[in-house]
């Protein structure tokens, strides 16, 4: 699928469980430095340990970081660029759902911060070692929800009226609406930025409970590793080099909806979300 994997260096947030393990296990086996970023040192440790043992690959790193905490995010960023050398992928993997509305230290809404604000702060971060490894690649992994989605730039922190649901499609389209912009705004530099469905995962995001119902629902939904194969997809496959601001799903194009192609939006939103994580863009 890829040549010279031996020299690159790949990051996956969120990468301790479900896709986002799936995912670094697949890098892993495919050979070069996959590092793992991950909230919880013992379940990422013992996930670093499998994805060793299944791959064979004794390049798997992990680094601690706390996607809800601007200074946690921002202390892994500087870590990062002390420990590695360049940075060939970033998978923007790690995301929450939250049914109740809880906020962070940051005093911004969990998902908000989660899903999208912390990837945005961290591709930043991470922005000039992207660049110097030029040609390199973000991948944010979004979701069919963006579609029942809308930016309530009233209310982005849902202060006001809070779901779940919404609170998660708001976060998955902001993640779309981010990487149009930045594609355009990256236009030239050897970056290339795209999201994608993973499909509908069977991982303990937001299908929590063991009544017959949850089970049944459980046995038709995708396994992780098949989750993952988009993100791998789009990290490494030579079919999708230069190509930069889409969507994808099961590897190929898809258009997203209406509310994710708005450009306006996505430049508002992108200014918006400068400010609240405290970058200078």
């Amino acid at each position: 699928m890829v040549a010279n994997m031996e020299d690159r260096v790949l990051l996956v947030t969120g990468a301790n469980s479900g896709i986002g393990k799936a995912t670094a296990l697949g890098l892993a086996r495919l050979g070069g430095t996959v590092v793992m970023a991950c909230r919880s040192a013992t379940r990422g440790e013992a996930a670093r340990q499998d994805i060793v043992r299944d791959s064979g690959n004794s390049k798997v790193y992990l680094e601690i970081v706390d996607l809800a905490s601007e200074d946690s995010t921002r202390s892994f960023a500087e870590e990062f660029k002390r420990k590695y050398p360049r940075l060939d992928v970033l998978i923007n993997n790690a995301g929450v759902y939250t049914p109740h509305r809880e906020v962070t230290p940051d005093g911004l809404e969990r998902t908000f911060e989660v899903n999208y604000l912390s990837g945005f702060l961290l591709t930043h971060l991470l922005l000039d070692l992207l660049k110097k490894s030029a040609p390199s690649r973000i991948v944010n992994v979004s979701s069919s929800a963006h579609s029942g989605g809308t930016i309530h730039f009233d209310d982005l922190q849902g202060e006001r009226r809070y779901g779940g649901f919404g609170a998660y499609g708001q976060s998955k389209l902001a993640q779309i609406l981010f990487t149009q912009e930045l594609a355009r705004r990256l236009q030239g530099t050897g970056v290339t930025v795209n999201a994608c469905h993973h499909g509908v995962i069977r991982t303990n995001l937001g299908f929590g409970g063991a009544s017959v119902v949850v089970q049944f629902v459980r046995m038709f939904l995708k396994s992780p590793e098949k989750g993952a194969e988009t993100p791998i997809y789009l990290s490494i496959s030579p079919d999708v080099a230069g190509v930069t601001g889409k969507y994808f799903a099961n590897k190929h194009i898809r258009e997203p909806s209406r509310a994710a192609q708005d450009p306006v939006a996505a430049r508002r939103l992108f200014d918006v979300s400068a400010e609240l994580a405290h970058l200078s863009v």
